[in-house]
């Protein structure tokens, strides 16, 4: 994988992982609420009017663009197994914004990850 390939795919997870942080951000400000037929638009209009999660849909659409040049340049075997990355990602900053957990068993699996990330990264395509 060239340099620019895998800056395609890096940038297209982390502007994915951002889009989920700044969705999350804006649902705390909304707070909880039940998906029924009745309230769907008054949450949906709570939604949308959070700067977050406008944010966060406009770091969606940059994300397709970026990922499409990344698929352009590496085979999807190869492209696809890297957005694990961006739980790697979601999860550290998740812990340290939101105040999630960060337990053994999450760390041990984003080592796994990054392993297995390393491990494709380095297979070619």
């Amino acid at each position: 994988m060239t340099p620019v390939s895998f800056a395609c795919i890096l940038i297209g997870v982390l502007l994915n992982a951002s889009a989920q942080l700044l969705l999350k951000a804006g649902v705390n400000a909304v707070g909880a609420f039940a998906f029924t037929r009745a309230n769907i638009v008054p949450v949906g209009l709570k939604l949308i009017a959070q700067i977050p999660v406008i944010a966060g849909l406009v770091c969606y659409a940059a994300s397709l663009m970026v990922w499409i040049m990344g698929l352009s340049r590496v085979d999807v075997s190869i492209a696809y197994p890297m957005l694990s990355l961006g739980y790697v990602v979601n999860a550290l900053l998740a812990a340290l914004f939101f105040g999630e957990a960060l337990t053994l068993q999450r760390s041990a699996g984003i080592l796994i990850i990054l392993l297995g990330v390393y491990v494709l990264a380095r297979s070619g395509g």
